[in-house]
């Protein structure tokens, strides 16, 4: 059976693609960049603060000696890896010699907005521009550009070292090239891509798996089972590798929260609005995994611990 990304392969102008930059090294950011790294192009991680870099070069390095302690990889493999990755403050810089750039900064629509800007102004004009956003569809960046042909989601998942989908999302304005170029650039890091022909907020995956969250949230605020007990029930009935609460400790439950706003900006349904208990947690600061405490706890060594439902939601 032929799909649609077996007929626009032919027409992909990833030969062009040598130098891949980054923005943004968060955990997306980075791993990211060391997907690129690892598929053999050249590829820079930039990020405004040094700090975000140094803690990505660290982890990435972390993960990189875990697989060579599991015979993964070799040693030799990891260093030609980090010969083809860098990690600089220089937006301009990297960006002025990038074939393609895959923006994975905050779910924020100005920022986005901004950086797609300085994009267009840096980066060669051939240069294909893509968000990683989750929600923010690329219609709503292209016309920061003066290339919206272009532009469009490119979409990773979480953790993107190992999740193997990506979204390719067109926009009413990109060009099939573009799509082709992004799907093949999918395949050669070892992803399996799937094409949305038509945008809409939360593309697939996520649309899927926020209906499911949401049924999750009403269950917990409804009193009608524990987020363990519903974890549980996902992971057990369902074959779920985890549960709905775990997932969004492990993305960050502030994402879902920016998504659901961005959501709701767009299309004014009070369904599309965070719910209490996620707004909660995040006006708390309890993100999930990254800040130690959201529906679960965690420890020094990253056990997760349950918490009383009366600590997660009020009544």
């Amino acid at each position: 059976m032929t799909t649609n990304t077996d007929r626009i392969s032919t027409e992909s102008g990833i030969e062009q693609v040598r130098h891949i930059v980054v923005v943004g090294a968060g955990a997306m950011g980075s791993q990211i960049g060391m997907l690129c790294a690892l598929a053999g192009f050249e590829a820079s991680i930039t990020d405004i603060d040094q700090d975000a870099l140094d803690r990505a070069k660290v982890e990435l390095q972390q993960r990189m000696t875990r697989d060579v302690a599991k015979g993964r990889r070799t040693d030799t493999d990891v260093d030609t890896t980090f010969g083809h990755l860098t990690f600089t403050t220089d937006l301009a810089g990297a960006a002025a010699r990038a074939d393609f750039a895959i923006e994975a900064a905050v779910e924020n629509l100005d920022v986005k907005r901004r950086l797609f800007t300085d994009l267009d102004r840096i980066a060669p004009q051939h240069a294909i521009l893509a968000t990683n956003s989750s929600n923010i569809v690329s219609s709503r960046i292209a016309d920061a550009t003066g290339r919206p042909d272009r532009v469009c989601n490119m979409h990773f998942f979480n953790p993107a070292l190992v999740m193997r989908c990506v979204e390719v999302v067109r926009g009413p304005d990109t060009s099939d090239g573009t799509v082709a170029t992004a799907v093949e650039l999918a395949r050669r890091l070892g992803k399996v891509p799937v094409v949305l022909n038509r945008e809409i907020p939360g593309f697939i995956a996520n649309r899927i798996l926020n209906a499911v969250r949401d049924e999750a949230v009403f269950l917990l605020e409804n009193g009608i089972a524990s987020v363990a007990d519903i974890d549980t029930a996902c992971r057990t009935a369902l074959g779920y590798p985890m549960g709905p609460f775990e997932l969004m400790d492990l993305t960050g439950i502030d994402i879902g929260f920016l998504a659901k706003q961005d959501r709701y900006a767009v299309t004014g349904d009070p369904k599309d609005q965070p719910s209490k208990s996620v707004s909660e947690l995040v006006q708390r600061g309890e993100l999930g995994r990254k800040t130690s405490r959201g529906w679960y706890e965690y420890d020094e060594t990253g056990t997760k611990i349950p918490r009383p439902t009366e600590q997660v939601i009020s009544s």
